[in-house]
């Protein structure tokens, strides 16, 4: 098999589409959920804090799949259980950090352990670290189903008091807005939301989900209304599409993600600094005439 054949190899493409349906359905909601997750987590610079919960989530997965239980439960246990950490013993920024730099490895390597001693499939190993096309059976689709509606319906209920909180929480709190207390809560709702996307992408790459959509769009928009709209959009389109192309291929699902959604970032970013010069230049004519907008152009 050349190279190729196992980046995309579409034969009998249409046979294979009838094993995705859990997978799509999984991605779709994932999409939603990571892309408005996204936002707040860039806002409350949270991605380290991503990074974190994803390895005490693979860490549960692990040592769930080693004892022949759910694994869903396992990564949710192991996200909120880093969620709760980090929002009860790192309250500012610099604390938060550290205690995650010494947590995320110890996550990793009990992961690991738990992996090591699990007798069974290689490919249930790599895909708790890597993703899995087709990994998402009926009950893990149950349960996804649960945690994506409940981190949905949360965040819509917190949208507006979690957004004043994350722009300006000396503001917010002065204006009777519980700022101690959405922290951690969202903690929570971002525990759930990686575990959810580590059993599409795996723990190494979840960044690609609840960061990278929604620093895209950011790049492209300031609107309180269309970065929410677009992030999911981008998330959407990083999931589905990732996983009808790795359909075709005999490579892991996350690889294809990522580069999609790392694709959708450069556009944006090119997208925005086009738009950023431009607006420079009518700046320029505006205040200094057209000769002062072409020294900027230069």
């Amino acid at each position: 098999m050349s190279f190729w054949d196992k980046v995309f190899n579409f034969d009998n493409y249409g046979e294979l589409l009838g094993l995705l349906h859990n997978s799509i359905i999984a991605g779709a909601l994932l999409g939603v959920m990571g892309g408005l997750v996204g936002v707040f987590v860039l806002m409350r610079d949270l991605p380290f804090a991503v990074h974190g919960i994803s390895e005490l989530s693979f860490a549960g997965a692990a040592l769930f799949l080693l004892l022949g239980l759910n694994v869903v439960v396992g990564s949710v246990v192991g996200s909120l259980t880093a969620a709760v950490l980090f929002g009860l013993l790192g309250v500012r920024a610099r604390d938060r950090s550290s205690i995650i730099g010494v947590l995320m490895p110890f996550g990793l390597g009990l992961g690991v352990l738990f992996l090591a001693l699990y007798p069974g499939r290689a490919a249930n190993k790599f895909g708790l670290l890597l993703g899995q096309i087709v990994a998402v059976d009926d009950p893990q689709l149950y349960w996804l189903v649960g945690i994506a509606a409940f981190v949905v319906v949360s965040l819509m209920v917190l949208w507006r008091p979690l957004t004043f909180a994350s722009v300006d929480p000396d503001i917010a709190a002065a204006r009777g807005v519980p700022v101690r207390a959405l922290s951690p809560i969202f903690m929570i709702v971002l525990g759930l939301a990686v575990a959810m996307s580590v059993q599409i992408v795996g723990a190494l790459l979840v960044l690609s989900l609840l960061v990278t959509p929604a620093a895209a769009a950011m790049r492209v928009t300031a609107s309180a209304l269309w970065v929410p709209v677009l992030s999911t959009l981008f998330a959407l389109t990083a999931t589905v599409g990732g996983m009808l192309l790795a359909l075709g291929g005999s490579l892991p699902i996350s690889p294809y993600v990522t580069t999609i959604s790392f694709a959708i970032y450069v556009i944006c970013r090119i997208i925005g600094g086009v738009r950023v010069r431009r607006g420079w230049s009518k700046r320029a004519v505006v205040e200094h005439g057209p000769r002062s907008a072409e020294a900027v152009a230069a």
